[in-house]
């Protein structure tokens, strides 16, 4: 009581859209330190809070339209960055096995449900309805909670991201076909929306390969015009096809793919990242402020023993297909934990047979309630996948064939990491490439990498003064790592990033100054290079002579220390410093 009405206090008539906003995102940080300090997925703070600000507890949200949008930008901007990560190599590579398990799980699922409705009571029409929407996954959540293990590049988010691309696919047509079905509208109906589809998936295409490709070094001069352009296509494309009838989500997914060529692909997802994060967070609280929880006693055993056919069935089923298929228990299990939830669609669906009298109220109500809980469970159940297969692994093997092997997608793990590839660079490249070393070069001119791509170097397009694209590049197996840029900011960060990757890693960088030198070492940075003191090529014959062995570092390290200290002390630093730059 007292609850409700210091909201209604909070709440007045007068307040504002930012206002309303702002006092959500307040109490979303609020729930978010909670969860925090209970270790607990932030997802799921986010939806309890969409449950505390909507109608059944506080009934903060009066701007469901505006909470509405801003939730698609979200949607849109992560699908898009998702897509980025998917070459049409990749789509070729796992198109079949992401429309069987797809079609598969779909298919499987929804006759489960629908033979568990029929015993429990329920009539056809609503057992239909019922296990449908027990079929369907969200590939909003499983895409947040992939993207935050950093694992979108591993062999089951792959497949994963396919086969839920096919699941959506399969939703919007049932959406469509529904009320065409209700209203005996014609078949050549649903065959001209199909066909509609083919063609603006080819304009895409067409537009990304003979267009945007031929123009990415105008788009890639700039990195505030890069941020804007993928924004501007991202949710273009998005908007293009949610106005012709397709689903938002399809269409964020594929203009990232279309663009997953380009050699910025990582830095438009670094850039893009922050703005996601913030609009998915309102993905998810609009969602629990959506949430029709009518009834909800009586409905709870119900929900629960259809949770349990989402939370295990659905993982069950779907790594009995890809055991069938030749995959491993590994990555059978990580696959099947990605579909032990409900999606957004399946609610959507069943809102859809409510408004043409197909199904009751109760029956939205307890969709819903199993939506919430196999969210929950799922959320746990995708984060600790790894904990859950060392456990269970023994009996896991009814899912894996004799002899599977499984065609895995190269992920690319440099032993050597070159940040750079100026005057000094080239010089480490020329080295890098007499050594039996896998590297990787890293620059933000696109000229240079361009010409690198043209000899067949591995290059990456990117700024590395931006901690959340240095998050995009894997340090594990990195042995050493070279920065040749002179920004002491950029190579502190550069350190941060790959430290928290790769302890053991040796780590060299330049700097201009001796004090900035020095900082670097204090840092734990292994080897400063100071060019007018020390030039490229020294450094790189060092290299070749010292190679990745940490500890052969330590000699030449301290020489180096007790160089640059007598140069500060005599003042020789600054005059050398000015010499240099006349």
């Amino acid at each position: 009581m007292h609850v409700r009405w210091y909201a209604r206090v909070l709440h007045c008539e007068s307040m504002t859209m930012f206002a309303e906003i702002s006092i959500i995102i307040a109490i979303a940080t609020g729930v978010a330190v909670v969860m925090r300090l209970l270790k607990q997925p932030l997802i799921i703070g986010h939806i309890l809070t969409g449950l505390l600000v909507g109608p059944f507890v506080l009934g903060l949200v009066d701007s469901h339209e505006m909470l509405a949008l801003m939730s698609e930008f979200g949607v849109a901007i992560l699908l898009f960055t998702v897509g980025l990560h998917l070459s049409p190599t990749i789509i070729r590579q796992f198109g079949k096995i992401s429309l069987v398990t797809g079609l598969g799980q779909v298919i499987v699922t929804s006759l489960a449900g629908l033979a568990l409705c029929l015993a429990l009571g329920y009539s056809g029409v609503e057992s239909f309805y019922i296990g449908v929407a027990l079929a369907f996954s969200s590939t909003i959540i499983i895409m947040k909670l992939i993207a935050d293990k950093g694992e979108l590049d591993v062999l089951y988010a792959r497949i994963a991201v396919g086969f839920l691309l096919v699941q959506d696919v399969v939703a919007v047509l049932l959406l469509l076909g529904i009320p065409m079905f209700s209203a005996s509208a014609s078949i050549f109906d649903l065959v001209k929306f199909i066909f509609a589809g083919g063609v603006l998936v080819g304009f895409i295409y067409a537009t990304s390969r003979f267009f945007l490709s031929r123009i990415s070094s105008f788009i890639e001069e700039d990195r505030e015009f890069l941020f804007l352009f993928a924004i501007m296509w991202g949710i273009g494309v998005a908007a293009l096809f949610k106005e012709l009838g397709f689903s938002l989500e399809s269409g964020a997914l594929i203009a990232g793919v279309s663009l997953a060529t380009l050699s910025s692909r990582q830095e438009m997802s670094a850039r893009l990242s922050p703005l996601r994060d913030f609009f998915i967070v309102l993905f998810f609280i609009s969602l629990g402020a959506q949430l029709q929880l009518t009834n909800i006693l009586e409905l709870v055993p119900t929900a629960v023993l259809l949770s349990l056919l989402v939370l295990i069935g659905n993982p069950l089923i779907l790594m009995a297909i890809m055991g069938y298929l030749g995959y491993k228990k590994r990555t059978a299990l990580s696959t099947g934990m990605t579909v032990a939830q409900i999606s957004e669609f399946s609610l959507i669906m069943v809102a859809l047979g409510v408004s043409l009298g197909h199904v009751s109220q109760s029956v939205l109500s307890l969709v819903t309630l199993v939506g919430l809980i196999t969210i929950f469970g799922s959320t746990y159940l995708v984060l600790y996948t790894d904990w859950i297969y060392k456990r269970l692994a023994p009996f896991l093997s009814v899912f894996e064939r004799t002899g599977a092997k499984e065609k895995r997608t190269r992920r690319h793990k440099p032993e050597i990491i070159l940040f750079g590839c100026n005057r000094i660079g080239y010089s480490f490249l020329e080295t890098l490439m007499k050594m039996d070393k896998e590297f990787l070069v890293v620059d933000y001119d696109p000229a240079t990498v361009r010409a690198l791509e043209a000899g067949n170097v591995p290059v990456v397009f990117g700024d590395a003064s931006d901690l959340a694209f240095l998050e995009t590049i894997d340090f594990s197996n990195a042995e050493l790592i070279v920065s040749t840029i002179p920004d002491t900011d950029t190579n502190a960060l550069i350190n941060r990033a790959a430290q928290e990757d790769s302890e053991d890693a040796v780590i060299i960088v330049v700097a201009h100054r001796a004090a900035d030198a020095l900082a670097h070492y204090n840092q734990g940075i292994d080897y400063v290079i100071v060019p007018h003191l020390l030039g490229g090529r020294h450094a790189a014959e060092l290299v070749l002579k010292l190679k990745g062995e940490k500890r052969r570092y330590g000699s030449v390290r301290k020489e180096h220390i007790d160089d640059l200290n007598l140069r500060i002390a005599i003042g020789h630093e600054e005059s050398s410093h000015e010499k240099s730059a006349s």
